[in-house]
């Protein structure tokens, strides 16, 4: 269809609702919804319209194995509470820890075997701080930005074994595909980690904050002092006293995971290329990783059984875990139908009549403010990349903008609301484990994060001069 103004609605009317609502499937449900009436203008063409895109794209092999990943990775995260493995790595990390120093180094070093997701992150490292919050001296809402800086900035930035990786790969397909445009996605999304430059800032501005910068005042609040003294088993259910305490049975999982996941990504892709590191440019990564995570949650229910936890409750918590990750999975599908129908509108042609009046050297950073304002109103990094991802892909082919640029610039754009925002996941989940009040954490939070994005604004308009 030809390009027309029309061909936009659909996207615009996403945001305003998104950020009304607090909520970002509302608005991309009412986008998809304009976008399959106009396409089929009838009554029931319309609704049949829209299931048609949404039914499309669940049938798509990509988008398959990319829900597939999802589900199974929060299913295995689900057995890995469920067997005691948080609580026993959080007890004995807490009675190793016995200064500052040590307990700040923890925080760091522990990435390194739980970036899977940002929740996983906060139950398996914040109850640790929390019991050792005298020993840190630091107060509460610093302790909680150093946790939150460990978590969805680095994420973001790790290619393998993450519950972003498949959603992240997804949405930059479908926005190439919409462009006609043939570069590999996960190439695209590994070209494009150097340039989310929001969380390279914000990153070190946690290392700054945990081992150079002095705490005005040590004296715990009324709040902190609370927290201290409560139990930290109440703190999430993942640390619940009513589990069983087996560090190992969070460890051997996650190495398995992690070395099958290399390994398979290798072989995959080793007799199509010449070199080692060649292997993994030619793998098929997504394929690698599911069938990776797959054989992981095979051995390790094995892992569990022998140490005879009930089948009926690993799969339970398989279940519930895999469940916890259906909002994801509703979001993508829409996202993917409204990508599809606003393409067969005409979105590429309208934008790519109409952007090209934006000097070059203002593109990328003006489309990560606008994506940092959305993400920060919505609470939502997820949610922004979808929105904007499209739109992002669109802008720099017309423009002549670096694409690995662009989707670095959208990435960052989603991890600032993510990280700074009252409403996002994460500033939630942090708050309720350290006892914060969500919005005085979240006012802490935004000016360390202003700066940063400030920043990562300055350096996207300087980089076009360099690439």
């Amino acid at each position: 269809m030809e390009g027309s103004w029309i061909s936009i609605l659909p996207f615009l009317v996403v945001i305003p609702i998104a950020v009304w609502t607090k909520q970002v499937l509302p608005g991309l449900l009412v986008g998809l919804l304009i976008g399959s009436y106009l396409h089929t203008p009838s009554l029931i063409g319309g609704m049949e319209t829209m299931l048609h895109y949404i039914v499309q794209a669940l049938i798509d092999k990509n988008n398959i194995e990319i829900i597939v990943f999802l589900y199974s990775f929060s299913g295995l995260i689900g057995m890995i509470k469920t067997s005691g493995g948080i609580k026993g790595f959080v007890e004995k990390a807490a009675e190793k820890i016995d200064t500052k120093k040590k307990a700040l180094l923890l925080t760091y070093v522990s990435t390194i075997g739980t970036f899977s997701a940002p929740t996983f992150r906060f139950v398996t490292i914040a109850p640790i701080m929390r019991a050792l919050l005298k020993k840190v001296k630091m107060t509460t809402k610093e302790l909680g930005f150093v946790i939150e800086t460990t978590a969805t900035p680095i994420i973001v930035l790790i290619p393998v074994a993450t519950a972003f990786v498949g959603y992240m790969v997804s949405i930059i397909q479908i926005s190439l595909q919409n462009q006609k445009i043939t570069e590999d996605p996960y190439t695209m999304f590994i070209k494009s980690i150097p340039y989310n430059f929001f969380a390279f800032v914000i990153i070190l501005v946690g290392i700054y904050l945990s081992f150079f910068h002095h705490s005005k005042s040590n004296a715990p609040t009324q709040v902190e002092t609370e927290a201290e003294e409560e139990d930290w088993h109440t703190c999430h259910p993942a640390v619940s006293k009513d589990l069983p305490s087996k560090p190992w049975n969070l460890l051997v999982p996650l190495i398995l995971v992690i070395l099958l996941t290399l390994f398979l990504t290798w072989w995959s892709g080793h007799t199509k290329a010449n070199s080692f590191f060649g292997a993994f440019i030619k793998a098929d990564v997504l394929q690698a990783m599911v069938v990776a995570l797959l054989i992981t949650i095979l051995l390790s229910a094995f892992f569990f059984l022998f140490q005879r936890f009930k089948i009926n409750d690993l799969i339970t918590s398989f279940v519930t875990g895999g469940n916890d990750l259906m909002s994801v999975v509703l979001l993508l599908s829409v996202v993917w139908g409204l990508s599809s129908v606003a393409e067969d509108l005409g979105f590429s042609q309208f934008i790519t009549a109409h952007s090209g009046w934006i000097p070059q050297m203002f593109v990328t950073p003006l489309l990560f403010l606008f994506g940092a304002a959305v993400s920060y109103f919505i609470g939502s990094a997820w949610g922004t990349w979808g929105i904007l991802m499209p739109l992002g892909v669109s802008i720099a082919s017309v423009s002549g903008v670096s694409l690995p640029l662009i989707i670095g610039a959208v990435f960052a754009s989603g991890s600032f609301g993510a990280f700074s925002s009252p409403l996002s996941d994460d500033t939630n989940t942090i708050a309720k484990i350290l006892n914060l009040s969500v919005v005085d954490y979240a006012r802490y939070k935004l000016k360390p994060a202003l700066i940063a994005a400030v920043i990562a604004a300055v350096l996207y308009t300087a980089t076009i001069f360099f690439i």
